[in-house]
């Protein structure tokens, strides 16, 4: 990929980025609150947000810009088990349809502000709550760092290179979180939506035009998986299982994660969180555009570093500076927007969940506000230093075992809305063994998220997250059974 600074479409990013920049500023000052000082205020936007705010702001933290690049690449790498995605946003909506309003419900009903919340007023377990957080937290920061990954293979296309601009838009967003809370990445998710959606249809409209059409996008992407001898343009008969256990896990952690829960959390109504799980299978139309872009780049015939740079480089092989430069800004904000919430998210559990539960219970409303705004710079720089002195490798890992592990709290989670049947310890010993089993069996695996296994029959492959989630509820209903029955305690 060449290096050279394109000035056209560098100065159009700077300009969405300044754009942006400035309205993260303004956020403050947005549906503007009595004070910010109240961690309901400044991390869920004070629980006041419509159908359409939600949308935005789900959508944005739901597909990040990792998803522009990764899902993209993983398409140009494998072919047709990369389409996984799809399936999986389908699956998760009517989970979301009818759980979420559930949760909301409950967190609304006792000022619950994150997941570990939800669980200790249900149990009563100190254990249990820091089990959850912790998971919470530990998942998160990998996928915050993966943000970055997005952004980096965008500033490289651009031909700025080291770690100085990443830090500068990283410190940018640090700022204007700490100022706004989560009304900034809420303001900004209807800016970022729109581009990308621009971004998106001109691409599958124009890009094939000038590759030869879909036939031939289809053909080449088909002649290069049978010159390397790996990947396909139609799943393999060994790959369904895989596909849809990978699929149907996805779709359960999905909104197990402190950002899309915090997104849950901020709207102002059940019935808003449900025309949500109606209005958000949009996205998925868009995830299956995107998808598309992987074949494109072989139809490019592409030179690339990696294949994350697929998307990038398209665009600044096919298209007018400009254009580019508006498309490298679209995925950067992409990057901005669920990074900013993630890090609200995690910011929450540590101040909710480990300060005020064990560093001081009677910290008063204001105190826990700061603590979170100051959690959340920590997180961010965490997550900086991770890309810069880790290989980006690490990070990928990391996220793999992130989705495995967040897919654990679901029992402690889900359960209780339903059910009194559960107890704390018998959750608590089910989420120890998914969480350990999980993490050993992905390690097994040379850090791959698939499992072979044989029930006596021709082996086949199993998303690690189901296995290790199957055995988390197994040994919480054994448990559970040699408990003496004792009523659960709510907080």
């Amino acid at each position: 990929m060449t290096t050279d600074i394109n000035g056209t479409a560098l100065a159009v990013f700077i300009f969405f980025f300044a754009l942006v920049t400035v309205m993260g500023f303004v956020a403050s000052r947005w549906r503007k609150p009595e004070t910010l000082a109240h961690i309901d205020e400044w991390g869920l936007g004070g629980r006041n947000f419509g159908a359409w705010i939600t949308w935005f702001l789900v959508g944005g933290d739901f597909y990040t810009a990792y998803t522009v690049i990764a899902v993209p690449a993983l398409v140009y790498t494998v072919g047709a088990f990369g389409f996984f995605a799809l399936p999986y946003t389908i699956v998760v909506y009517p989970f979301v349809f009818m759980v979420m309003p559930v949760l909301w419900k409950r967190a609304k009903e006792f000022g619950y502000v994150t997941a570990a919340d939800v669980v200790h007023g249900q149990y009563g377990s100190r254990g249990l709550e820091l089990a959850v957080a912790a998971t919470g937290v530990i998942a998160t920061m990998p996928y915050i760092a993966l943000q970055l990954v997005g952004m980096t293979a965008v500033l490289k296309a651009l031909g700025l290179h080291g770690e100085l601009p990443l830090a500068i838009a990283f410190i940018v967003l640090a700022l204007y979180t700490y100022s706004a809370g989560l009304r900034a990445p809420a303001l900004i998710a209807f800016v970022k939506d729109i581009m990308i959606y621009i971004v998106v249809i001109a691409a599958v409209a124009l890009i094939p035009s000038k590759l030869g059409g879909y036939a031939n996008v289809f053909a080449s992407a088909d002649a290069a998986f049978q010159a390397k001898g790996a990947g396909n343009l139609l799943l393999g008969g060994d790959q369904y299982v895989a596909y849809a256990t990978l699929a149907l896990g996805s779709a359960l952690a999905a909104f197990m994660y402190p950002h899309t829960l915090t997104g849950i959390f901020a709207s102002n109504s059940g019935e808003t969180i449900r025309k949500n799980a109606i209005m958000l299978p949009a996205y998925t139309l868009l995830l299956g555009l995107l998808a598309l872009l992987g074949y494109m780049g072989h139809a490019a015939n592409l030179k690339l570093d990696s294949a994350n740079d697929v998307v990038p480089t398209l665009f600044k092989t096919l298209f007018s500076g400009w254009f580019s430069g508006f498309a490298f800004a679209a995925i950067a904000i992409g990057a901005l927007v669920p990074a900013a919430v993630m890090s609200i998210g995690a910011a929450n559990l540590f101040t909710r969940n480990f300060w005020k539960a064990y560093v001081d219970p009677k910290v008063s409303d204001a105190g826990e506000a700061k603590v979170a705004k100051v959690t959340s710079l920590v997180v961010k720089v965490g997550a900086l230093l991770v890309i810069i002195f880790l290989p980006t490798q690490f990070a990928l890992d990391l996220q793999l075992l992130g989705g495995i592990w967040i897919l654990q709290t679901l029992p402690a989670l889900v359960f209780g809305l339903y059910t009194n049947s559960f107890r704390a310890p018998g959750l608590l010993a089910g989420w120890f063994v998914g969480f350990c089993g999980g993490t050993f069996l992905v390690w097994d695996a040379g850090w791959k998220p698939l499992h072979l296994i044989s029930l006596g029959g021709e082996p086949f492959t199993v998303y690690t997250g189901l296995l290790a989630l199957a055995a988390n509820i197994g040994v919480a209903v054994v448990v559970n059974a040699l408990l003496p029955a004792r009523a659960p305690v709510r907080a």
